[in-house]
């Protein structure tokens, strides 16, 4: 409905914009809330809402999504001729302390309208549960987990018959996990339980595919309309590559680091000091961590502090609270404030080091200008050259809104089996077409086949104890006579996100602790030689030996990988292509006789980042082409030979490379007889074999690799990511969500080996590979690389450098 030049009458009732269209106690709250007039989504969505439509809104940080989505329900709340008790609105959030923030700005609402509201989930206590099954609210705030809790409880599930509307806030941040795939399976088994459908709206900041999003969240063939208004447009973006200066040589001493990294530690402080309120945003914890403490060791009165998951709730609260009401002028942070929590108003956001992905740095970046219409302000610092050419690209991409498209888990077993448990819990008898019915509705498994769901029920049958008893012959499913064993089942794994082990690294010289490792980087890099960063120093692993990690420092980090806690956020092959062709292009300018500073000045023009930061950013790459090497582009992967290490220069990004490097480290296994250790990063692979390998036959390797059809890359690649610890921690991680082993498992107190052999030809073991190929490998691109070389689009050149490593390298 246009508020421009479109007046409707409502009755007698004249009818400006959308909240018009609400009962009047609701627009005198409008009123007294001070709200002039609907925002763009407001204006766009209500109508919607009004009509009865299910809708994905897609629309920035602080443009009024909560109340688009809110209000509209509340009006049809309070116009219901009879209220009778019972759960009329579930308002669904991925963290507890959104449900704590969304509780305290829906709550003045709902008292004035004389609404019941309550918050579900973990941390609530006995008093409140018992309250809530006796006199139910109208409005439950909850997590995905705790409406899987609650859907078992006999009250509740009646409590849930009244149900009319769903509100999914922050919906990008489950969509692409196994917590949405569960929480899709939950909202079929709701519908049944309420004998009818009921209204879905969806609120997210930044997505890509929003058409598959939003049948994720109706589910199979139910109409929903996908509302978006663009977000790059309130977005300013800058990149800075802090190079040292006279006093960041003298600040070395005092934070016992290195001078580029006193430079970006200046640039931070400066631009912290000049705001109110900044967000610091880090990829990893770890990262957090070594900030938050440089910064309190160069001035322990600096105004900042850290937030991240790790951290226990009070230290959390108190960090919120410090920012908001402004004892704190600086927030370090990961991923745990991406979404909407409460900070108060926040006037920049610094993103440390590349962003990896756009989605990420729309989401970080759209947390400064917390008002409504106010421009959100971020600032990307890097630290290198790759670092400053993707941060780059993604900003480029940002402008453009070329988002990562949503990759939904397509049918995951494991929550399928928790939730054919749920069933069980409350029917003794059921049918497996009925259990395929019911759940092939939900969007992620509308491919379910009868097939897929005995494979499951065959597991949970043959397990001991059983978790289901199933007559294949009569297609008949009945709970098992031990129910106990089905309810903690049920109960133990609500969640889906993986408990991870962290590992102490010892200094082997010292017996002091470094720091910590997580579980996946272990899983993929713990091996003895294997070099990686941990606080801003390279170390080598030298032996592990169960929790413990011991390690020895070296001089030259030629190689080592940088480590993390957490899941790493992997570079997109588009942007890693980006890079390359950036890189190409800068060849081509140095060969046409431009200088430097000209290519720096045109590449201004496309890339949100100025003519200096872009000047040191290509210089490597000058420097590379001007030596006469070829550069590593989009269209060209180069090979060069230093010490005991081949590197292979090939932009792919994150996940085409792992699934490369891994292909390529099993075939030259397999010729040489010896293990060969391999590391990679967006850019590139290292390759360290125990006795000298040309770097032709690396390059004879990928051609024999181009005739490979699909199934023949998929089986080679299964062979190799089979031997490794990715897999073994996917295996774990899926055999915990079947309940096959304890939550508390030890990740090293069983060998590979042994592990396969107990679940090999199972679903369990057929569910962790897919989740390797979903989560940890990039397939399809893979394939596609290899086409292109076998056409002729992408070349391979060997560089022979006389010992010497390349400035790209």
């Amino acid at each position: 409905m246009s508020t421009t030049d479109q007046q409707q009458v409502q009755g007698s009732r004249e009818i400006k914009n959308a909240f018009d269209l609400l009962a009047r106690p609701i627009r005198k709250l409008i009123e007294e809330k001070g709200f002039k007039a609907p925002t763009e989504p407001q204006e766009k969505v209500i109508p919607k809402i009004l009509e009865g439509k299910n809708v994905l809104l897609i629309s920035p940080t602080a443009s009024g999504k909560t109340e688009a989505a809110f209000l509209p329900a509340l009006h049809m709340l309070i116009q219901m001729p009879r209220r009778e008790p019972g759960i009329k609105v579930l308002y669904i959030t991925p963290l507890r302390a959104l449900n704590r923030d969304m509780l305290e700005r829906l709550e003045w609402w709902c008292n004035s309208l004389d609404i019941k509201l309550a918050v579900r989930h973990g941390d609530t206590d006995v008093n409140e549960r018992s309250r809530q099954a006796r006199s139910p609210p109208d409005v439950l705030i909850t997590t995905p987990e705790t409406l899987q809790s609650i859907l078992a409880g006999r009250v509740m599930r009646r409590h849930l018959q009244s149900i009319r509307w769903v509100i999914i806030d922050e919906v990008h941040e489950l969509a692409d996990s196994k917590r949405g795939s569960q929480l899709t399976l939950a909202l079929e088994r709701l519908r049944v339980i309420a004998g009818r459908d009921f209204q879905v709206i969806g609120l997210s900041a930044t997505i890509g595919t929003p058409e598959r999003v939003a049948q994720f969240l109706v589910g199979n063939n139910r109409p929903i309309e996908v509302i978006r208004v663009p977000v790059a447009r309130l977005m300013r973006i800058q990149i800075l590559y802090p190079k040292p200066e006279p006093q960041d040589y003298e600040l070395v001493s005092t934070l016992f680091t290195h001078p580029e990294v006193a430079a970006r530690l200046r640039v931070m402080r400066q631009l912290i000091e000049k705001h109110n309120s900044t967000l610091l945003f880090t990829n990893t914890r770890t990262i957090s961590e070594i900030l938050a403490s440089r910064f309190k060791i160069w001035d322990v009165n600096f105004p900042i502090s850290i937030h991240h998951g790790s951290l226990a709730k009070p230290s959390r609260i108190a960090a919120e609270r410090g920012l908001k009401e402004g004892n704190v002028r600086g927030l370090v942070c990961t991923s745990s404030l991406e979404l909407g929590i409460d900070v108060g108003r926040i006037d920049l956001v610094i993103q440390y080091m590349s962003p990896r992905q756009v989605t990420r740095l729309i989401q970080r970046v759209g947390r400064s200008g917390h008002r409504i219409g106010r421009v959100a302000n971020g600032v990307i610092i890097t630290m290198d050259s790759d670092d400053t050419l993707e941060a780059m690209v993604i900003g480029r991409r940002a402008y453009a809104e070329e988002l990562e498209p949503v990759d939904i888990p397509e049918k995951p077993l494991d929550a399928l089996s928790h939730q054919i448990a749920a069933l069980l819990l409350k029917k003794k008898r059921i049918k497996v077409e009925e259990i395929c019915e019911i759940y092939r509705r939900a969007y992620p498994y509308r491919d379910l086949t009868i097939d897929d769901v005995k494979r499951v029920l065959e597991y949970m049958h043959n397990r001991f104890p059983r978790l289901a008893w199933v007559s294949f012959d009569d297609g008949v499913v009945l709970k098992p006579r031990n129910s106990k064993v089905l309810f903690e089942y049920f109960f133990e794994n609500l969640s889906m996100i993986p408990d991870e082990k962290h590992y102490l690294v010892v200094d082997k010289e010292t017996d002091t602790a470094v720091g910590l490792l997580d579980e996946a980087f272990v899983a993929e890099y713990g091996k003895p030689g294997v070099k990686f960063v941990i606080r801003g120093s390279p170390w080598k692993i030298v032996s592990l030996d169960g929790d413990r990690i011991y390690v020895k420092p070296i001089e030259d980090p030629t190689g080592a990988i940088p480590s993390w806690v957490g899941e790493e956020i992997p570079v997109p092959f588009e942007v890693a292509q980006e890079v390359g062709s950036i890189r190409a292009f800068i060849e081509r300018k140095i060969k046409a006789g431009f200088s430097p500073s000209e290519i720096a000045e045109e590449l201004s023009r496309r890339y949100p980042a100025d003519e200096k930061t872009i000047f040191d950013a290509i210089s490597e790459t000058i420097e590379h082409v001007k030596m006469g090497y070829p550069a590593p582009t989009d269209r060209r992967m180069i090979v060069e030979e230093w010490e005991d290490f081949i590197i292979l220069h090939c932009n792919f990004g994150s996940l085409t490379n792992r699934a490369l490097a891994q292909v390529l480290g099993h075939m030259l296994s397999e010729i040489t007889g010896y293990s060969v250790v391999v590391q990679h990063d967006p850019y590139r692979i290292f390759f360290q074999t125990m006795e000298r390998v040309e770097p032709d036959t690396i390059i004879r390797i990928i051609h024999e690799l181009k005739d490979y059809n699909e199934e023949q890359m998929r089986n080679v690649l299964t062979k190799a990511v089979v031997k490794t610890g990715i897999f073994k921690r996917r295996l774990i991680h899926v055999a915990r969500r079947f309940g096959a082993i304890q939550k508390d498992f030890d990740f090293e107190s069983i060998s590979l080996r042994n592990l396969i052999k107990s679940f090999e030809d199972t679903v369990i073991y057929e569910e962790a590979l897919k989740e390797v190929f979903t989560k940890d490998l990039d397939l399809k691109n893979l394939i596609n690389v290899f086409g292109a070389i076998k056409r002729g689009e992408i070349e391979i050149t060997r560089v022979k450098t006389r010992g010497e490593l390349t400035p790209i390298a």
